[in-house]
C-alpha cells in the first residue's frame, strides 16, 4: 500500500497539524520501498552520468531528476531538457535564462553540464543534495493528493524563502510571483485580491500588489519572506480564505499547475 499522509484537518488547524508531524511523516514516507528503490538506483547511477545526454537516455535517472524539480511533466520531453541542461546558465541567452519558470534554471545551475567541464554530477555530495530535494517533492506530492491547499502552502513556504532571498529586482521578484501560478494563488489568497485583478495591466498589478503587501504585512517588498513569522502569516492567511473560493476549485487549479511544465520564451 502507498504511504497516505495523516492529515485529520483542513485549513490553519490541518496546516499546525502537518508541520507537528511533519518530520515523522516525511520520514515514514522516505522508508517506501518505491523511495528506496529509486534513492538507490538514482545513487549508484547519478556519479557515472558526465552529459546531458546521458542523462536524458536513461529514463529512470531522468524522472528521478525531473521530480527533485517538480518539473516531471517534461519526462517525455527530453531534447527540450537536454537543451536545457546543456545550454548551462552563464550565458545570457541560454535557454534556462529565457524561461519564465525558473526551476529549470535551477536544474541546469544544479547539474553544471553547461557551465563547466566537468559536471558537478562528480562531486561526492551532489547525490545527496539532490536526494534530499526529490524526498521534499515526493512528499509535498503525497500531501497533495490528501490537501491540495496544504500541498500548495508547502510550495509556498518553499519558493517565497528562495524568491525573497534572491538577487533579483523587487519588481522582478513580484512579476516572478504573478508569472508562478501556485505561488501567486497563495499571495492573492493572503492578500484578498480578487480573481479579477489578474486581468489588469502588469503595471497596475505590481503597483496594486505593493499597496496591498504594505497594508497586509507593513511593507511593500518580497524581500520582507526571508523573514519566517511573516511567511507563516503569509500561509495563514491563504489557508483561511482558500475554503471561500468555489469550494477549492482555484487551489485544484493552481495544484494541476505545479504537475505541469510551463515553457514560455519570456523573461523577466
Amino acid at each position: 500500500m502507498s504511504f497516505q499522509p495523516v492529515l485529520p484537518l483542513s485549513g490553519p488547524g490541518g496546516w499546525a497539524f502537518l508541520k507537528r508531524t511533519e518530520a515523522t511523516q516525511s520520514a515514514v514516507f522516505a522508508r517506501q520501498p518505491v523511495i528506496q528503490r529509486d534513492e538507490a538506483y538514482f545513487r549508484d547511477r547519478i556519479g557515472s552520468i558526465r552529459t546531458a545526454e546521458a542523462l536524458v537516455n536513461d529514463r529512470r535517472l531522468l524522472r528521478i531528476t525531473l521530480e527533485a524539480f517538480g518539473l516531471e511533466a517534461d519526462v517525455n520531453a527530453r531534447a527540450f531538457i537536454r537543451k536545457v541542461l546543456e545550454d548551462g546558465t552563464l550565458k545570457t541567452d541560454a535557454l534556462a535564462n529565457r524561461l519564465t519558470d525558473k526551476r529549470y534554471l535551477e536544474l541546469s545551475a544544479a547539474f553544471g553540464f553547461g557551465d563547466f567541464s566537468t559536471p558537478r554530477t562528480v562531486l561526492s555530495d551532489f547525490a545527496d543534495g539532490i536526494m534530499t530535494r526529490w524526498k521534499t517533492q515526493r512528499f509535498e506530492v503525497a500531501v497533495g493528493t490528501v490537501d491540495s491547499n496544504l500541498r500548495l502552502a508547502m510550495n509556498a513556504r518553499r519558493e517565497i524563502l528562495e524568491l525573497a532571498k534572491s538577487g533579483a529586482s523587487e519588481n522582478t521578484k513580484w512579476f516572478r510571483v504573478l508569472g508562478n501560478d501556485p505561488l501567486w494563488t497563495v499571495m492573492r489568497g493572503a492578500l484578498g485580491l480578487p480573481r479579477s485583478f489578474g486581468a489588469l495591466d502588469l503595471d497596475q498589478q505590481l503597483s496594486g500588489l505593493k499597496t496591498r503587501a504594505t497594508a497586509v504585512f507593513g511593507n511593500d517588498s518580497v524581500a520582507q519572506f526571508t523573514d519566517r513569522t511573516k511567511v507563516e502569516n503569509l500561509i495563514q492567511r491563504f489557508l483561511v480564505t482558500a475554503n471561500l473560493e468555489t469550494g477549492g476549485g482555484g487551489a485544484n487549479a493552481a495544484l494541476t499547475l505545479l504537475q505541469q511544465s510551463r515553457t514560455w520564451l519570456r523573461r523577466l
